[in-house]
């Protein structure tokens, strides 16, 4: 059985890949916003990463107490191999769906 990912669950997991082991709520939230043009609240990020985890596709970490944040620790988010496997699956999906169609698909500048 294909397992299907949502647009959320789709950019969160690009933005783990992109952010690597610097991922986090926050960070995640700001690649969203700045790379995808998709603001976002925190508590949409954390509930999608919490859904991801449990599908088996993100392992959480926690990272060691930051002065800055008041000797509270921060919760890392990485893909798992299963995690690379369905986004690679759902972005070749789009691939294929999408060959062609360029000319019809107006590009945003």
């Amino acid at each position: 059985m294909t397992a299907y990912l949502g647009d959320l669950e789709q950019l969160i997991l690009l933005a783990l890949l992109r952010l690597g082991p610097a991922a986090y709520g926050v960070a995640i939230a700001e690649q969203l916003a700045d790379r995808a043009g998709r603001e976002t609240s925190l508590g949409a990020v954390y509930k999608t990463l919490t859904r991801l985890e449990q599908k088996g596709y993100v392992r959480a970490t926690m990272g060691d107490p930051t002065p800055e944040r008041g000797g509270r620790r921060k919760r890392y988010y990485q893909l798992t191999p299963a995690g690379r496997k369905t986004l690679g699956a759902s972005l070749d999906a789009i691939r294929r769906l999408s060959a062609g169609l360029g000319r019809l698909i107006p590009e945003e500048s």
